[in-house]
C-alpha cells in the first residue's frame, strides 16, 4: 500500500511508520483494513484508542470480487467521523499472484487504482 500511495517517491510521500514512531508533522495518517467484518473490528480497536493524533484516513481494500458484508458496510459508515475519509481499492486479482509492491506496480490496473486512491487521499 505504500508502494501505491508513494508514486516512486523513494517514501518521501509515503511510507509505513513502525509502532511508537512519532507522526511527522503536516502528514496525513492512513490506515488500511480490507472489507471483512473482522477487518472493521480490528479498525475500530485502533480508532478507539487513536487518541490526539490527527483523523486517519482509512484505505478499504477490497478481498473479494464482491462488496462488503452489511455488517462491516454499517460499522464503516459508523466510524466515519473519526476519519478523515474512506478512500475504496477494488478487488484487485493481479495482486494475489505477485511477490512484492514493485511487480504488483507493473500492472496498469494497479497503477490506475493507485492513481486513482492518492488523487482520493490529497483532495484532487
Amino acid at each position: 500500500m505504500a508502494a501505491m500511495l508513494d508514486d516512486g517517491s523513494g517514501g518521501r510521500r509515503a511510507r509505513v511508520l513502525v509502532p511508537g514512531e512519532v507522526l511527522p508533522y503536516g502528514t496525513a495518517p492512513v490506515l488500511v483494513t480490507d472489507t471483512t467484518l473482522h477487518g472493521v473490528t480490528r479498525l475500530e480497536e485502533t480508532l478507539r484508542t487513536w487518541g490526539p493524533l490527527p483523523k486517519p484516513w482509512l484505505v478499504w481494500v477490497a478481498d473479494a470480487p464482491a462488496g462488503p458484508v452489511q455488517d462491516a458496510r454499517y460499522l464503516v459508515r459508523a466510524l466515519e467521523g473519526r476519519l478523515a475519509g474512506v478512500a475504496r481499492l477494488p478487488y484487485l486479482p493481479v495482486l494475489r499472484v505477485v511477490k512484492g509492491a514493485g511487480q504488483a506496480l507493473e500492472y496498469k490496473t494497479v497503477q490506475t487504482a493507485a492513481a486513482k486512491l492518492r488523487r482520493t487521499i490529497e483532495g484532487k
